[in-house]
């Protein structure tokens, strides 16, 4: 895997994402540091993503359908979103991919944190709280993305399903991650999701974002095991080289 560098004011900055298998993201060293980390970054996406949702301008694509499919299942968001993501680990199986610790707890910390933000957050009484609301949101959800990948504990079910399909079909990730936000989308906004100008602007705000965030705040392990020596575990080199260029996959966890 070959690092990347993000230059900021002359400063170069290195970022060290490793391909881990789920046993040796658990192993790699700095595990309650990288824990903690995580379980934050988790938690701060989910408040986020409430945010964008009370800010009624527009949600990202998968939220886009996580919405449309609780206006016909009576649930509340979390539960869409966490349902969600258990169906799409299971599409981890034909591709051969194994979850790590941290594919689990995004599976089910995004959407109990989502809820309970929902609990109590009101949505803005004017269109400038909107505003501000679909701002903060975004920003927050960067900088989120880029804790929980950060921690090197594997990449959310929606990121894998992702990077497996990429790898299984011989497409480029740009083409498969393109491909699936729009298939999510239009299904999301035919079932009654919020798509609008909020929509376009996470598009093109997220990947900066998560770009600048990201060699702040990866955690550098002390003597990693690249997964290509053990296993075929999702590779998190593949999402390395995403944020090079347009930014992870980071809405779909």
């Amino acid at each position: 895997m070959s690092p990347f560098h993000l230059a900021r004011r002359g400063l170069t900055r290195r970022v060290d994402l490793v391909a881990l298998s789920p046993l040796d993201q658990v192993r790699a060293g700095r595990t309650a540091h990288r824990l903690i980390q995580l379980l934050l970054g988790l938690i701060l996406y989910g408040a986020s993503m409430a945010m964008l949702v009370r800010s009624t301008l527009g949600l990202d694509p998968w939220d886009v359908f996580h919405q449309g499919v609780q206006t016909h299942w009576g649930v509340s968001f979390g539960t869409v979103v966490i349902v969600t993501s258990f169906a799409v680990l299971v599409l981890w199986i034909p591709l051969r991919q194994w979850p790590g610790l941290g594919t689990l707890l995004n599976a089910i910390v995004i959407g109990l944190a989502t809820d309970a933000t929902l609990t109590v957050l009101d949505a803005p009484a004017n269109l400038g709280g909107r505003w501000a609301f679909l701002f903060g949101g975004i920003v927050a959800n960067g900088l989120a993305g880029a804790l929980y990948i950060g921690s090197q504990l594997g990449p959310g079910p929606r990121d894998g399903l992702m990077t497996g399909l990429a790898r299984r079909t011989g497409k480029s990730i740009r083409l498969v991650r393109t491909s699936l936000e729009l298939t999510v989308l239009a299904l999301g906004w035919l079932l009654g999701g919020t798509a609008g100008i909020g929509t376009v602007l996470y598009a093109v705000l997220i990947g900066p974002i998560v770009q600048f965030f990201l060699p702040i705040v990866t955690v550098r392990l002390p003597h990693p095991v690249r997964a290509s020596d053990h296993s075929s575990g999702p590779s998190l080199a593949d999402h390395e080289s995403e944020v090079t260029s347009c930014g992870p996959e980071f809405e779909g966890r």
